[in-house]
């Protein structure tokens, strides 16, 4: 594998598991609002007791998503940072908002309702900005000026592909998040909330199937060469769809105590589904990262440095898992923390 390809590799799994994590987070933080003056108290409850020490983990992951792009790319990042500043900056700027509230969220009951909604709403916002980005590297809506990239605003904002793609990225968080605050809500055996969660994920799951198939056909034509890509990954995306409907399945399959869902199964399927669909998607993409203006070749660092920096990751990532393991066991495992006791 050639240097560059195994960056934009690596750089692709941070972006899936941010992806996943992102969508858990502000998915939570969305169920927390609109459960938060509900009578069915209990969904509330188990979002916010997930969502109450993961947001610090998503936002490592964003952090050093960043500094790969920066490190793995730098000869792309004047592109890239003319193009994104706007999206990438007020995401940044309202996540900023977001881990303030976060933090003293549990040291002003007075202003319980505020951070309640600010981070309900951001919840949404947020992924809507930052799922903006894809359509822009598709081609179309870059251009140039004195030699200076300029995006298209006017035509980026009147075109449905946009739309579309935001719609996705808001039903795939939602659906995410759905399905696993439900298998949450089963280790904490609150089979309230757990009922609540699998009905949202009932009608979640064909939305946005729908929406990700439907959003290819608001491509614009200049990401015909994505199209024909893609249609050559059609056994990946294939793959995708039958894990889907495997883990969709499992959300009725009856148990012995007459409950309805194998949860976790069904978040694993999930997982899988993504994941698959993730890294076809970025391998349709290649080699470019905007396209026609840069490829990976075009903005890759030197390959010996990369090298040099693969190894001070590796060293990062080797004191990292061990606390994210600890993290895990802590607070999605233990029952004494998921039942509050």
């Amino acid at each position: 594998m050639e240097a560059s390809t195994l960056a934009i590799t690596i750089l692709w799994s941070l972006l899936f598991v941010y992806s996943i994590l992102g969508s858990l987070d502000f998915g939570a933080g969305f169920w927390g609002m609109i459960y938060g003056k509900n009578e069915e108290k209990s969904a509330s409850q188990i979002a916010n007791r997930f969502l109450s020490p993961t947001w610090e983990v998503t936002n490592v992951f964003l952090v050093i998503f960043v500094v790969s792009v920066v490190t793995f790319f730098p000869f792309a990042t004047t592109l890239l940072s003319n193009v994104l500043l706007v999206p990438v900056g007020l995401g940044v700027l309202l996540l900023t908002i977001r881990t303030t509230f976060m933090v003293f969220q549990h040291h002003a009951d007075r202003y319980k309702d505020l951070l309640r909604l600010t981070s309900g709403f951001t919840g949404l916002i947020i992924p809507a900005l930052l799922v903006s980005i894809l359509p822009i590297t598709l081609g179309g809506f870059v251009s140039f000026e004195s030699g200076y990239p300029r995006l298209q605003y006017g035509e980026l904002l009147t075109h449905p592909t946009l739309y579309m793609h935001i719609l996705f990225g808001l039903s795939t968080e939602l659906f995410i998040s759905a399905i696993f605050l439900m298998d949450y809500a089963k280790e904490a055996e609150d089979w309230n909330a757990y009922d609540t969660f699998r009905k949202h994920s009932l009608w979640l799951g064909p939305i946005s199937i729908a929406i990700a198939m439907l959003t290819i056909g608001t491509f614009p034509e200049e990401a015909s060469w994505i199209v024909d890509n893609i249609q050559e990954h059609w056994v990946a995306f294939g793959l995708s769809l039958l894990c889907f409907i495997i883990g969709y399945a499992f959300l009725f399959i009856k148990k012995k105590d007459g409950r309805r869902g194998l949860a976790r199964a069904a978040v694993i399927m999930v997982g899988l589904q993504y994941a698959i669909a993730i890294y076809a998607y970025g391998a349709a993409h290649l080699p470019y990262l905007i396209y026609p203006d840069i490829t990976i070749e075009d903005g890759f660092t030197n390959p010996d440095t990369f090298y040099q920096m693969l190894i001070v990751y590796a060293v990062g990532f080797g004191i990292l898992i061990p606390a994210f393991y600890l993290f895990w066991r802590l607070f999605l495992k233990d029952r004494r923390y998921l039942k509050q006791e």
